[in-house]
């Protein structure tokens, strides 16, 4: 097994990623079809493939400002081309860069990556690292403006899940279907 792997549901068009939002972001999300007035174009956004990821980070549904949790498809070459460009978010001294030339491609990139321990249905890390981009500046434009196709909000969803995970219940043959992402 690789330490850093992307596992995702994707089909030859798209991939899907996940992010959690109040109601006032969620709600304009789904009506426009992408985000609207109430999301912000002028900060970071993070956009994660893995689906248990996600409820690791928004508490599957029950953290303040993260009540609301969007699936949200876009274009396959633009999340490759994400990719290919982000800067990782942390520096090491293995990265054959100085950390000051790091630092000044952090200032300049509008994309960043993070490879954080993936979860299971409880949140244990698991042996291998899940992908996490950052996005800001023209970036984020893109993504609202041309990357998105398509917005599920999958709240009532995860709800049920988290619900019958509370109970004991295994939820593993309900969860998305993820799969090994390649990238070129």
């Amino acid at each position: 097994m690789k330490e850093k792997e992307i596992r995702a549901v994707y089909n030859e068009k798209t991939i899907r990623v996940y992010q959690a939002y109040p109601d006032i972001i969620a709600d304009e999300a789904i009506k426009l079809g992408t985000f609207g007035s109430h999301f912000s174009m002028n900060r970071m956004t993070w956009i994660k493939p893995s689906f248990l990821w996600m409820m690791y980070r928004c508490g599957w549904a029950e953290k303040e400002n993260q009540e609301r949790v969007l699936a949200i498809d876009i274009k396959r070459d633009a999340f490759d081309k994400i990719v290919k460009n982000a800067i990782v978010s942390t520096y090491s001294d293995d990265m054959n860069i100085s950390k000051e030339e790091w630092q000044n491609r952090v200032k300049n990139s509008d994309i960043r990556v993070q490879w954080d321990p993936e979860k299971d249905i409880e949140g244990n890390n698991l042996p291998y690292r899940s992908i996490q981009l950052g996005i800001r500046n023209n970036a984020v434009k893109e993504y609202v403006n041309d990357w998105i196709v398509h917005i599920e909000d999958i709240t009532p969803f995860v709800k049920d899940l988290n619900l019958s995970r509370k109970k004991g219940i295994d939820i593993t043959s309900v969860l998305p279907k993820e799969k090994i992402y390649p990238l070129l």
